[in-house]
C-alpha cells in the first residue's frame, strides 16, 4: 500500500468526484477497484492504521449486509468486522485516498485534498 492510490467505486457519485479534483491537480492515482479486488484482512487493518479509525467507523450502515450480517451488535470483535469487509467490500467506506503513507476517507470528496499539502 505505498504510493498515490485511491479505493474507488466508479459508480459512486464521491468516489467519481474525488478522483475528479485528484486529477484536476494533475494527480493520478493508482485506482484500486475494492469491488471487483477486495482487500484482505491484513489490508485492511494496515489501511484502518492509516486512517486511524476503528473498523467500525468504516463501516456503511446503510448495506443490506451491515443489517444481515447483524453488524450494529456493539459485541462484535473488530476481527469480525474487519473480515466481514473483506467478504462484502461494499461495507467499505469510500473513496478512500492514499498519499505519500497517509489516508483519508473523501467525505466530502473535497477531503482528499488535505493530504496533498
Amino acid at each position: 500500500m505505498n504510493g498515490t492510490q485511491l479505493y474507488h467505486n466508479p459508480r459512486c457519485s464521491k468516489s467519481r468526484g474525488a478522483l475528479e479534483l485528484l486529477r484536476e491537480r494533475g494527480i493520478e492515482p493508482v485506482i484500486l477497484p475494492y469491488l471487483e479486488q477486495p482487500p484482505s484482512p491484513a489490508d485492511l487493518r494496515a489501511l484502518l492504521e492509516r486512517l486511524g479509525m476503528s473498523a467500525r467507523a468504516l463501516l456503511r450502515t446503510g448495506e443490506d449486509e451491515y443489517r444481515t450480517l447483524g453488524l450494529a451488535d456493539e459485541s462484535l470483535p473488530e476481527s469480525a468486522l474487519i473480515e466481514a469487509m473483506s467478504t462484502h467490500p461494499r461495507l467499505i467506506e469510500r473513496p478512500i485516498f492514499i498519499h505519500h503513507g497517509r489516508a483519508i476517507v473523501g467525505r466530502p470528496p473535497e477531503r482528499v485534498l488535505e493530504l496533498l499539502d
